[in-house]
């Protein structure tokens, strides 16, 4: 088990620059996601550090060593990737143990890791198969536990899910969380969906635009994200934004009027932040839907989806802005319909003309996965 340092790392293709001064610090024993859109350099981030990409500047370093001029197999990773990469023609056991008699390990030791993997991954009754005659879950697995008879001091995933099928995707989610548990070993995911990052990670490393955006624990980085970019790319549905008009100050907090004329409380403390091109963030969740009286925005609904424990309801404002807000259960609300929602005030954002997010002053919000 192994951490792993990342010092100013700049990789370019040609005259393209795809990451640019990454610094990263990866603890032993983590399990850090790699997240964000496609084009952001995650999976390059990730091959790297494995030594299958060259770095054009800066310095990886795991276990205390320096490796980023060491061939793969001297750098003490593992790498599972998307495509399971099998050999058709030999068995579980011979696909699991054939790297490792490429490097002349003892038969006996190959016999003994490959038992120990295999009851870890829950396998045994597989060992003697081929993958024509796996399930692509089964595949995965076999993938996985190639990566574990090697004993690697980090493994590296790079969307290994991306190839199964919704519910199969969802059971080896857990089997990946489970694994981490009985392992202990320091993981590093590669993903763009934010389902998988949400329910994995220890952390989270949000990449945008050649950077790292945020890195944070998952309830950090929904609860408080450090950017809009953030805030929009992790939720589903994303957070709204809305313009303010102007704003004012009540207590040490922020007023905020919307260009519709309502007025909205919130916990964000003002403390000198430039008060104009604001825009507040809300999650849909906060907008809760309640009688005109009790309202503290409302409009008229667009479009209703009805998903069993509650329903988002799209609303455009007076002023022709779009919002998403939430019902309990079933609504009966319907399109064309008025609707007012209430505001939860200590659970918004107010982001600055530089889309840096600035947080409410009381603490307590919680996750809600979706």
């Amino acid at each position: 088990m192994a951490g792993i340092n990342i010092k100013s790392l700049t990789k370019h293709f040609g005259a393209v620059q795809v990451l640019n001064d990454i610094d990263l610090t990866i603890q032993r024993g983590e399990f850090v996601v790699f997240l964000g859109g496609s084009g952001c350099g995650k999976s390059t981030l990730l091959r790297m550090i494995a030594g299958l990409e060259s770095i054009t500047s800066g310095e990886i370093w795991i276990g205390g060593k320096r490796v980023d001029q060491l061939p793969p197999g001297e750098r003490g990773v593992s790498m599972v990737f998307q495509s399971y990469a099998l050999y058709p023609h030999m068995t579980v056991r011979d696909n699991m143990s054939f790297g490792l008699r490429n490097i002349k390990t003892p038969k006996a030791e190959i016999e003994k890791r490959i038992d120990a993997a295999a009851k870890i991954l829950e396998m045994p009754h597989l060992l003697d198969r081929k993958p024509s005659e796996l399930s692509g879950g089964q595949r995965q697995r076999v993938a996985i536990g190639r990566a574990i008879v090697r004993e690697p001091e980090v493994f590296l995933f790079d969307e290994p899910l991306s190839n199964l099928d919704a519910g199969l995707r969802t059971r080896t989610r857990v089997e990946l969380a489970q694994l981490h548990e009985r392992l202990g070993a320091t993981m590093v995911f590669v993903t763009h969906d934010q389902v998988e990052a949400m329910t994995l990670a220890d952390r989270i490393v949000l990449l945008n635009n050649k950077k790292i955006e945020q890195v944070a624990t998952p309830v950090e980085i929904y609860t408080r994200p450090a950017t809009r970019y953030v805030a929009q790319f992790v939720g589903s549905p994303g957070m709204n934004f809305v313009n303010v008009a102007g704003v004012s100050e009540a207590g040490g907090f922020a007023t905020a009027t919307l260009p519709d004329g309502s007025i909205i409380k919130t916990s964000v403390p003002l403390n000198g932040m430039a008060r104009s091109e604001l825009t507040l963030g809300i999650r849909p969740e906060y907008l809760v839907a309640t009688t005109a009286e009790k309202g503290d925005i409302s409009g008229t609904v667009e479009t209703v989806e009805r998903l069993g424990d509650r329903s988002l309801v799209h609303v455009r404002l007076k002023d022709g802005s779009k919002i998403i807000g939430t019902d309990p259960g079933m609504t009966t609300i319907a399109t064309g319909s008025p609707i007012a929602f209430a505001v939860n005030g200590s659970k918004l954002t107010i982001f600055d003309q530089n889309d840096v997010a600035h947080h409410s002053a009381i603490e307590g919000a919680e996750y809600q996965p979706h």
